[in-house]
């Protein structure tokens, strides 16, 4: 089954994480590593690696990133990474023994968060489509992410991947107020109605920080896992406090309401 797949990587600055995932790809014949002009050392590190492809793309969305990367793809199947994800020897075993249904586009995997190299017991990170089959499927843009449509069944993966981003903090908040703004746009535009429980917890604005400081500590047990626990706490908390923000800032800026004389 290897043979048939093409792990591709989205990259922007990720000097920090690249050289991590890259080496757990050696076994592919060919990784296309799709960088929207990457101004750090990300391209000099990933030429090192013989079986990788780069091709440089300026960034306008992440759907619009994924749907030029299917294009770049030789192989029937799409492995999609993000730069800090790192693929264990059990994953890499696991979708070498694939023998996929004809039903079955796309295959699904969880996750273990690590905070450089120490694993947390739980994460606010959901499972995600990793695996998938380059003819039976399309992106779209959904707030700050790109989710995927399957044209047929998914299947789940065993393995879990392990999401271990080690890039400083001010590169973190810079990402999280591209992120934010985007997540803003998409709540402000939603119905209440139609808003999950998170998003609606969010729309709240002041309540999201402390209710994800909450769950993220005693809810998820991170208190138990020492300094790697309190700091992916502060980064989902900060990240909620620049989405907070960028809410009050959408709903300040609304013109007051005009009422008849």
């Amino acid at each position: 089954m290897l043979d048939q797949i093409t792990p591709v990587i989205l990259t922007r600055d990720e000097e920090a994480n690249i050289a991590r995932t890259l080496t757990q790809l050696q076994w592919a014949n060919e990784v296309v590593v799709v960088d929207s002009l990457s101004t750090d050392r990300t391209i000099e590190i990933a030429t090192r690696f013989p079986n990788v492809r780069i091709v440089q793309r300026a960034f306008d969305s992440l759907t619009a990133q994924w749907t030029f990367a299917l294009t770049q793809v030789p192989t029937p199947w799409l492995l999609a990474l993000d730069a800090d994800y790192f693929l264990p020897d059990d994953f890499i075993a696991e979708i070498a023994k694939l023998d996929p249904p004809p039903n079955v586009r796309a295959y699904r995997a969880e996750f273990v968060y690590a905070v450089h190299g120490k694993r947390l017991r739980a994460s606010l990170y959901p499972p995600r489509i990793v695996l998938l089959h380059r003819d039976h499927m399309s992106y779209w843009q959904d707030g700050h992410t790109h989710r995927m449509r399957v044209d047929g069944d998914v299947g789940d993966l065993r393995a879990k991947v392990i999401h271990d981003d080690r890039k400083t903090l001010r590169r973190f908040i810079q990402r999280q107020r591209d992120y934010m703004r985007l997540e803003a746009g998409k709540i402000r535009n939603t119905k209440w109605r139609d808003l999950n429980v998170a998003g609606k917890i969010r729309k709240l604005i002041v309540v999201a920080p402390f209710a994800v400081l909450l769950h993220t500590l005693f809810g998820r047990r991170l208190i138990l896992d020492g300094w790697p626990g309190l700091v992916y706490t502060f980064e989902r908390v900060l990240a909620e406090v620049i989405l907070s923000w960028e809410l009050f800032r959408s709903a300040a800026a609304k013109p007051p309401l005009s009422h008849p004389r």
